[in-house]
């Protein structure tokens, strides 16, 4: 007999009236004692998201680690609308934190449902501050970048023709469908706590802590550091045999 992860998950919830007992809190990591199901999510394509660019129409070789070059990203949120843009190489886990400065007139004039973003992840200085990262890396490790659905990349047409690199959205509700940098982000939660305002974090604070963060030993990669598989990917572009469209 075979037995889900799910409903493990869930038989551990129910036990608990629907949150886990005290006890078992205190030896997760992230402490949250409630969970809300996975739901059964359709493929279904809406505003800035079009079939084109479903997870289902993403290339097969990006589900493959074997091969580098494929990204996922997501935001994490903080207090007054402050947020940090995070990129993780699916490959060799290999985390970029994005600056998302808040822009001009923040804080002048009350928030307006619909209105301008100030937050600093509207979708011009998304694709601003998300291009601007992206470019600083060679064009063979910038192939994809898996996005939720989230309306910050609803500029995605233009941040690929910038970048050269073809964005695609995990389904509704679906944060599985980008592993990588969930996991990377609850590793950033350490650095980033709940209810902080991100916005007293510097990009020269972010990368001090991405190169922290990538220069930690992981087991998954045979205890190398994603700094380390990261550098033999770009050696690997240099070897004989291997194309380059420098």
């Amino acid at each position: 007999m075979r037995i889900s992860h799910e409903a493990i998950y869930q038989s551990l919830f129910i036990e608990g009236r629907g949150a886990l007992k005290r006890e078992l809190v205190t030896c997760l990591r992230t402490g949250r004692a409630l969970r809300r199901p996975r739901a059964r999510s359709r493929n279904k394509p809406g505003g800035h998201v079009t079939a084109d660019v479903v997870l289902s129409e993403r290339p097969a070789e990006a589900a493959d680690r074997a091969v580098p070059g494929h990204w996922e990203g997501d935001l994490i949120i903080g207090t007054g609308r402050s947020a940090i843009g995070t990129i993780v190489e699916r490959s060799s886990r290999s985390t970029i934190l994005v600056h998302l400065p808040r822009t001009e007139g923040w804080g002048e004039q009350p928030y307006v449902k619909n209105g301008p973003s100030l937050g600093g992840y509207g979708a011009l200085a998304m694709n601003a501050a998300l291009s601007a990262s992206m470019t600083t890396l060679p064009e063979q490790l910038r192939k994809t970048l898996t996005w939720d659905r989230g309306k910050e990349l609803s500029g995605h047409a233009q941040f690929s023709v910038e970048t050269g690199t073809k964005v695609f959205f995990a389904d509704p509700h679906s944060p599985w469908q980008r592993p990588t940098n969930e996991n990377t982000n609850g590793l950033l939660r350490q650095y980033f706590p709940k209810g902080t305002d991100l916005s007293r974090w510097s990009a020269e604070d972010l990368e001090a802590i991405a190169h922290a963060l990538n220069n930690r030993p992981r087991k998954v990669l045979k205890w190398k550091t994603p700094a380390e598989v990261f550098e033999e990917q770009l050696r690997s572009l240099h070897q004989p045999g291997v194309a380059s469209t420098d």
